[in-house]
């Protein structure tokens, strides 16, 4: 299916055949990955481009995502001499697509790059839509850019691959999107492993009716932002040790209980979202307070001023902006957890 003016090829297999797809001639291509991810599928990605392959694994993991990776990566582009007329290729989860994308959208002013995604949060989510960017010591994706791939091939069949936990965080942004969007995706979640090519498509379909509407992210593209203000901040008070859908799981269920609290939905709201966590084993609580939440939460990245817009389910499948006070936030995290 076609995002802005770009692919984005959803078939069982494209690992070894994608090569034949890509609209672009290279003299380079640049391979950046991540240290597990290469040991599974540089050597066939390498192959199938034939040609002029050079590569780069960072270390797997969130911090990668760093400025430390970050300058090591433009190093090692123009020391193999990688010009504007060459593509990056981004091969793992969201941290590899997050970081090459960044990558090559500032190396040389902007030069082309690929995703392939490895994870299905990476193949419903980050791959699409074209935010980059890298985390500081401050906050969670505070410094990056808005920068389209040329194209993005997912392969299911490298989801075998993965452990249970690492599936499972992306199954939180499966739910995420259906509790946005579509109460029929909620319906067929929990068959994601038998299909996960149909649903990864009707991901990418939501997703993508999203961003081409709001590219920059200032209007309706921060209902994908679904949970993740109190999940980024939770992944930074947890140093990370809190996986990124984990901590979407938590915010999304945190900020549902409290809108129906609030008398924003009705309790089926949050009785289907927290059966559907549930089923994929994602936590619904943390023992961090809600004022240790709040204050890691104050430099998030979608805070304008002293107003804060948070996404709020006002129904199963729909959800809506709500733009509030900085301060009141700290009111929904405690109502919340209240009775916990």
């Amino acid at each position: 299916m076609k995002i802005f003016d770009y692919e984005v090829f959803i078939e069982n297999g494209i690992l070894s055949s994608f090569a034949e797809k890509i609209d672009l001639k290279p003299k380079t291509f640049a391979l950046i990955t991540d240290a597990n991810v290469a040991k599974l599928y540089e050597k066939s990605v390498t192959q199938a481009l034939g040609g002029n392959v050079i590569s780069f694994a960072v270390p797997a993991g969130e911090r990668a995502k760093s400025a430390k990776q970050f300058f090591t990566l433009h190093n090692f582009l123009a020391e193999n001499q990688v010009t504007r007329g060459d593509v990056i290729i981004a091969l793992g989860g969201g941290v590899v697509g997050d970081l090459a994308g960044f990558v090559a959208a500032t190396y040389l002013r902007g030069i082309k790059f690929i995703q392939i995604p490895t994870t299905l949060l990476a193949m419903v989510d980050s791959s699409v839509g074209g935010k980059t960017g890298i985390d500081i010591p401050a906050g969670k994706n505070l410094v990056g850019s808005f920068y389209q791939p040329s194209a993005v091939f997912c392969d299911p069949l490298v989801l075998q691959t993965l452990k249970p936990k690492v599936f499972n965080d992306g199954c939180a942004e499966v739910i995420k999107h259906g509790m946005l969007r579509s109460k029929n995706l909620l319906d067929t979640v929990l068959d994601i492993r038998k299909s996960p090519a149909e649903i990864i498509r009707e991901n990418v379909k939501i997703k993508g009716e999203i961003v081409q509407q709001d590219e920059f992210d200032t209007g309706e593209r921060q209902l994908l932002n679904f949970g993740h203000t109190i999940g980024h901040a939770l992944e930074r008070l947890s140093n990370f040790k809190i996986s990124h859908g984990s901590a979407v799981a938590i915010g999304m269920n945190l900020i549902t209980r409290a809108a129906v609290k609030k008398g924003f939905c009705p309790p089926e709201c949050a009785e289907i979202l927290e059966r559907l966590l549930r089923a994929f084993k994602l936590p619904l609580r943390t023992d961090f307070s809600p004022n240790e939440i709040f204050n890691a939460a104050l430099t998030d990245k979608k805070r304008n001023a002293d107003f804060l817009t948070e996404v709020v389910p006002v129904r199963v499948g729909e959800c809506v902006l709500c733009k509030m006070p900085v301060n009141e936030l700290l009111d929904w995290i405690a109502v919340a957890m209240s009775g916990d």
